[in-house]
């Protein structure tokens, strides 16, 4: 008992230590969370990892607490996952690299001998899935941690039944130290889990339920298990769900997962982690209940129907954007300086836009008008002389008078008369 309670108390204070010391090293090397509306540092899942491990070997070295076979299998299948999740953070890999490594890893630890090969294999593709859905939960500040803290101490107390006390000690550090990393991770979160973090909690929570639940009835050790992990499964079948009746990629991020939604319906940020908290305990209580007996397998259906009711409700949030139409190029257009397209010159030559605002048009007498500075166009004078406009709105007059018209006189008349004399 008193040793439970100093690895517990030593787990928690060195997981807040490093995850306030790894904030640094993150934010210089690049290693963000840029998914979210600020830059969050994802070393924070590596301070989990690390006091976890180094606690609970501790308890084996100095013989307190001496980790079994499957329990140190266990922890170095588990630091492999944190591993793999590590490079998945440096190097963004695919979720299907994920996958098939952590059942990898999956594999070492169950108990074939015990469950058989076929219920063997199911176990590692389950505990692979819960690794991968524990990564989905890591989409809100302090809901991956919160949902791992409530779950290892539930598989913990189902461990604590089965007189698995190195098991039950694995698990309690881990809360403990889960429960360090909530100081930095609650909203607004200073670190992050990453995939680091969050493939090694689920891992290790995931294969911690299946040692405590071998040899069972494989009906009931389903419904514990499911108790035990209802709020993962129900964020991963949500997920999958909208993705697929959306018609996207089921692998493809977005902003969907169970905290968006409950965003959306107006709840803050630590409302939503508060309210997924109350659900996880409400299933993890009833999972250790039916495991020790003292509820039927049976009462697991109102967990099943809770989470159906939830996940399909938060089906019907809008989450995704409208899609955007897809333009067809035909031919190359040229878009023109004043906003409006350039048509084809059936003259040959390319119009350029007129300065007054109008379309020149061709000019019929080969010559090409010129815009009127006084708003009305020049009219050709008969009198051979270019009017121009008057001040005061009146056409000026010439200057001299005008010429009187020439009169035809005849010649007898205008020739001087001669007088003959006699």
């Amino acid at each position: 008992m008193l040793y439970g309670i100093v690895t517990a108390t030593t787990a928690l204070f060195l997981a807040a230590l490093l995850s306030a010391l790894l904030r640094v090293p993150a934010l210089r090397l690049g290693l963000v969370d840029r998914r979210r509306v600020r830059p969050v540092p994802l070393l924070g899942g590596v301070a989990v990892v690390v006091t976890t491990c180094l606690v609970a070997a501790a308890g084996g070295w100095t013989g307190a607490a001496p980790l079994g076979d499957w329990v140190g299998k266990l922890l170095a299948a588990g630091a492999g996952v944190a591993v793999l999740g590590l490079a998945a953070d440096v190097w963004r890999l695919k979720t299907r690299f994920l996958l098939v490594g952590t059942a990898v890893a999956a594999a070492f630890v169950v108990p074939y001998d015990e469950t058989g090969l076929p219920a063997g294999i199911l176990a590692v593709v389950w505990i692979a899935c819960v690794a991968a859905a524990f990564r989905g939960l890591d989409h809100a500040d302090g809901l991956a941690g919160t949902v791992g803290v409530l779950t290892a101490f539930g598989a913990g107390a189902c461990a604590a039944v089965e007189v698995m006390d190195d098991l039950a000690v694995l698990l309690s550090v881990l809360a403990a130290a889960l429960t360090g990393f909530l100081m930095h991770n609650w909203h607004p979160a200073r670190t992050t889990f990453g995939a680091c973090g969050s493939l090694f909690t689920g891992f290790v929570v995931a294969s911690a339920a299946v040692l405590t639940r071998t040899g069972y009835d494989p009906v009931s050790s389903a419904a514990v298990l499911f108790a035990l992990t209802a709020t993962a499964v129900a964020d991963a079948v949500l997920v999958v769900l909208s993705r697929r009746l959306a018609g996207r990629p089921v692998l493809r991020r977005g902003p969907d997962h169970l905290a968006h939604r409950l965003r959306r319906l107006g709840l803050t940020p630590q409302g939503t982690t508060v309210l997924l908290g109350i659900g996880t305990f409400s299933a993890v209580l009833v999972g250790v209940l039916v495991h020790t007996g003292w509820l039927t397998r049976t009462s697991v259906l109102w967990v099943a129907g809770a989470t159906l009711v939830v996940v399909l409700g938060l089906l019907r949030v809008p989450v995704y954007g409208l899609r955007r139409p897809t333009e067809v190029r035909t031919t190359r257009r040229h878009t023109d300086v004043h906003g409006t397209r350039r048509q084809a010159d059936p003259y040959g030559t390319r119009r350029q836009p007129d300065p007054y605002g109008t379309r020149r048009q061709p000019d019929p007498y080969g010559t090409r008008r010129q815009p009127d500075p006084y708003g009305t166009r020049r009219q050709p004078d008969s009198d051979g002389l270019r009017r121009q406009p008057d001040s005061d709105g009146l056409r000026r007059q010439p200057d001299f008078p005008a010429r009187p018209p020439r009169q035809s006189t005849s010649p007898q008349v205008s020739a001087p008369l001669r007088v003959r004399d006699g």
